[in-house]
């Protein structure tokens, strides 16, 4: 696997966290499927990946960066890995293996309250649930198959790093 090496597999994170990230977007824009809140938090790893392959890209080829770059790419590995946790998470609300979070509109509470604060809180409630599965295919979420890719990505980045030192002391 010579024609890998930090700087193009630094790319492919960017790639394709970029590639999600857009596939989310024409699903809420193109697919009229607004995300819930969940849905949201699984962004947020994704775009954190994308600015930190773009750093380890932007050092360049070359020995003086590469240690910075595996580091980066570790570091962008992590916020994936964080990612893959969200996003299991999410899978396990739309299962209904467990609730999901008050923003993802559960967790109203009724009793003791006026008719203008339950008139409050129900205004503050979000209108999509994070427990509904908008679109799916042989069986998995959109929530299903970022967990796969983004647990993908984050062994993929533990993996590279292991190959690039093991290449570098051999």
């Amino acid at each position: 696997m010579a024609w890998l090496d930090p700087v193009r597999f630094a790319w492919v994170l960017a790639t394709v966290s970029a590639l999600l990230l857009f596939g989310a977007l024409g699903f809420q824009y193109i697919g009229e499927m607004p995300p819930c809140a969940l849905c949201h938090y699984q962004r947020y790893p994704h775009i954190l990946a994308i600015g930190i392959a773009a750093i380890a890209i932007a050092l360049g080829p070359g020995g003086e960066g590469r240690s910075a770059q595996l580091g980066l790419i570790a570091l962008a590995g992590t916020a994936l890995a964080g990612g893959t946790a969200v996003a299991g998470f999410h899978v396990g609300v739309e299962q209904k293996w467990w609730a999901g979070i008050q923003a993802c509109g559960g967790g109203l509470t009724t009793t003791g309250l006026s008719l203008e604060a339950l008139r409050d809180q129900l205004m503050r409630t979000p209108i999509v649930r994070c427990d509904r599965v908008p679109w799916e295919l042989f069986g998995i979420s959109l929530a299903g198959f970022n967990f796969l890719i983004s647990l993908a990505l984050a062994v993929s980045s533990a993996w590279a790093i292991a190959l690039f030192r093991a290449r570098r002391t051999a």
